[in-house]
């Protein structure tokens, strides 16, 4: 579990997603979603949610959660990675496929927390480094990831099978 501070002197404390955090996760997911104008087959979804509670995936997931005004543990964030081999090194590379942090607890330094989270997972998994994409007009995660990785030369394509 890693534990970090927010602007706001709030505990933000992150562990991984398990079976009794589905509702909250679903609600944030649902929320990300919608962020791409994406709406997904509840098949996926399900899959998804498996893949990220599962042993026998390489896929993990874990929450950011907050103290609410009631003074009880809220998630405010969540954070997808995949972990896979790669042909440049014989350690597993870390791929942050999501990040989303809930419009309340945004600017509190959630998301920061959450690509924290992320480097100790990958650290601990010995993995080479952590990589993801995001959209060029998101200027505020572009901050961040900014202050706290390298943006590469590399640009990405992409074509669609499914």
């Amino acid at each position: 579990m890693n534990n970090n501070n927010n602007n706001n002197n709030n505990t933000v404390q992150t562990y991984p997603l398990s079976e009794s955090h589905y509702e909250s996760w679903l609600e944030l997911w649902q929320r990300y979603l919608s962020l791409f104008e994406t709406k997904l087959p509840k098949s996926t979804i399900q899959s998804t949610w498996q893949h990220l509670l599962g042993s026998d995936t390489l896929v993990y997931g874990f929450g950011a959660w907050q103290k609410n005004a009631a003074d009880q543990d809220t998630l405010v964030g969540i954070t997808h990675v995949i972990l896979h081999p790669n042909t440049w090194s014989t350690s597993f590379c870390c791929c942050l496929e999501d990040l989303f942090v809930s419009e309340v607890a945004r600017g509190q330094g959630v998301g920061r927390v959450l690509l924290e989270q992320v480097y100790d997972f990958a650290t601990v998994n010995e993995c080479n480094h952590v990589y993801w994409t995001t959209e060029k007009d998101n200027s505020t995660l572009r901050t961040l990831c900014d202050k706290l990785a390298t943006r590469t030369h590399m640009v990405q394509y992409r074509k669609d099978l499914l």
